[in-house]
């Protein structure tokens, strides 16, 4: 086989899909990038602004000036406050455009590339070898990431979790600009039962059908 292996990754918040993502990037040896880590950082530019994350302008300003290099390497983007900032500012249709051709220039380089988001695998590259769409039930997810922030000392209950998570799914599956959306040829890989291992063997073997598939 040869040729770029793209890889796909898109899903809903907590599905495990970033875990699934970094693990295939370092099965394959390939570049990782975690695209919601762009949403992010043009969020918490926003708010260092001291700006509104419904001022488009100010949103699509932030994108446009961000280091992709830095974001990558920044330790405090993964908050709670962060996550539910990056919903927001993911609607304007100014922020996707100025976040667009990063991550397709990302999703280019030499050899392939594993992104993982929301819109991957039908607007950032829809001729991707292999498009994963994971997910798991809300419950499954809201859990997952209450555990993760109370363990950081976060103070959260897990019904005000549970309302974040349905919140940003809807928020994310109804924004007019790329909507959150399981591309017509990807795989779906529900997670609710399965521990990290399992969900990666089961997205190992699915990349693998693809590129026997694409021949990659």
């Amino acid at each position: 086989m040869s040729g770029s292996l793209i890889i796909a990754v898109d899903g809903p918040a907590a599905s495990g899909k970033g875990t699934i993502a970094s693990r295939l990037a370092a099965h394959y040896g390939l570049p990782y990038l975690d695209t919601g880590l762009l949403y992010r950082a043009v969020g918490r530019g926003v708010i260092a602004a001291r700006g509104s994350l419904e001022d488009a302008g100010l949103a699509e300003e932030v994108a446009r000036a961000l280091n992709a290099e830095a974001v990558v390497a920044s330790d405090d983007l993964t908050g709670r406050g962060a996550g539910e900032a990056a919903s927001r500012v993911a609607g304007h249709p100014g922020v996707r455009a100025a976040l667009l051709d990063l991550q397709r220039a990302f999703a280019a380089q030499p050899g392939g590339a594993v992104l993982d988001g929301r819109d991957i695998g039908t607007v950032i590259a829809p001729d991707a070898a292999a498009k994963l769409f994971v997910t798991a039930s809300p419950e499954v997810r809201a859990r997952r990431r209450w555990l993760q922030l109370t363990s950081r000392g976060e103070a959260i209950a897990f019904d005000e979790m549970l309302e974040d998570i349905l919140r940003r799914d809807a928020r994310d599956a109804g924004r007019g600009a790329a909507p959150m959306v399981q591309a017509a040829d990807a795989v779906l890989l529900d997670t609710s039962d399965l521990d990290i291992e399992a969900a990666f063997d089961a997205a190992r073997r699915i990349v693998e059908a693809a590129r026997v598939r694409s021949g990659v």
